[in-house]
């Protein structure tokens, strides 16, 4: 078997990761997706082909284009996505969900491990699985959208979103925007597909979880769709803003993430009805809107490893000894305590830009105390 997930980011961000970012050397336990990434070569273009490509229809989606650029775009999505920048390649799904849940005792990664190992998605209907669907499917219209823009698809190009109303008369529309339009159809199309297809029995578990998954990964494209915002360029001598350019732009994954964090802490219970329809589980609450989260399961414990739920446990990972709240070791532990080790961090610092053009740092070690769940 080759070594396909070696490589953390894509080949064309790991060399700018490396040199961008600080190099920190940390021993820890955790259980996350960090040796599951996209990888190279061969590799590579058999997880385009064989995960990403959706099944064979009688009739194709009009939307898909012949080049296998786009599988591979969505598959970056729901990795590290190979379409954004050195600087954003950490805002993605995976990493987006370990950022947003860090100190919730399910592991989001681990999720998306499951995923992919097995072939299909996590069984449980619970919040934390309606937040997985919403991220994933927010970033395959994240990673379209900006394939588009920069001419990596030959089905897209710039957004052709119509001129603002508020934008002053005299700055101009144009640019090439991210073109969120055909991103949100594309993934419509490629990420609902999977629920659509299949013919349920009416009122049966399978059907609340299918209109679950289809609730939340709408959830998941709307977030990307409505937070897209204008963004503008000035023009002028001497920097004087006498002339703006403006186009349409994505909203950064991270503030993605942060909305559909909000929608996981105010997800709604639902049941599936007789007619085949989602219904609250308590009448008291409001109806969800199409962008709301909803779920169907309650949590399971996700203190024990459990392979059937696709909960990895807590065992093994960080807590902070000082906190009260989820991520503090008492509760994260669930009870069973922790052990304490040091850790040996390296870090680039004072940092030194020298004419022209380079910055030379120098390197300083710090031992710090960290602590693991038993």
């Amino acid at each position: 078997m080759c070594d396909c997930f070696t490589s953390r980011y894509p080949p064309n961000t790991q060399r700018a990761r490396a040199r961008a970012h600080t190099h920190t050397h940390t021993h820890t336990h955790t259980h996350s997706l960090s040796n599951l990434q996209w990888g190279t070569g061969p590799c590579r273009r058999f997880l385009c082909k064989n995960l990403f490509t959706p099944p064979p229809k009688k009739k194709q989606p009009n939307l898909l284009p012949k080049t296998h650029v786009l599988p591979c775009a969505v598959g970056a999505a729901l990795s590290e996505s190979g379409h954004a920048p050195p600087a954003e390649a950490e805002r993605v799904p995976c990493a987006e969900g370990h950022f947003q849940i860090p100190s919730h005792r399910k592991s989001v990664c681990g999720t998306w491990f499951i995923i992919f190992r097995d072939g299909h998605m996590v069984s449980k209907g619970s919040r934390e699985t309606a937040f997985t669907y919403a991220v994933s499917a927010a970033g395959v219209v994240n990673a379209i959208s900006r394939a588009c823009r920069e001419g990596e698809l030959s089905t897209c190009g710039c957004s052709r979103a119509a001129r603002p109303k508020d934008l002053p008369r005299d700055w101009l529309w144009g640019g090439c925007g991210d073109n969120v339009e055909y991103g949100y159809r594309f993934a419509k199309e490629f990420v609902d597909a999977r629920e659509r297809e299949k013919n349920f029995a009416k009122g049966s578990e399978e059907q609340g979880r299918a209109l679950m998954n289809l609730q939340n990964n709408e959830a998941g494209r709307r977030a990307v769709y409505k937070m897209a915002d204008v963004a503008c360029k000035c023009h002028g001598v001497s920097g004087s803003c006498s002339l703006k350019t403006c186009w349409l732009q994505l909203a950064e994954f991270r503030k993605v993430g942060d909305r559909l964090k909000e929608k996981y802490d105010s997800a709604a219970a639902m049941r599936i009805t007789r007619q085949g329809k989602l219904e609250l589980a308590n009448s008291r609450f409001n109806q969800p809107t199409p962008e709301d989260l909803v779920y169907v399961d309650p949590s399971p414990d996700y203190c024990l490893r459990n392979e059937t739920t696709g909960s990895l446990g807590t065992q093994g990972r960080l807590c902070n000894k000082t906190s009260e709240g989820m991520d503090g070791c008492e509760l994260m532990c669930c009870g069973r305590g922790y052990d304490r080790f040091k850790s040996v961090q390296v870090e680039r610092c004072h940092c030194r830009f020298h004419w022209c053009c380079f910055v030379r740092c120098k390197k300083c070690t710090e031992v710090v105390d960290q602590y693991v769940c038993k």
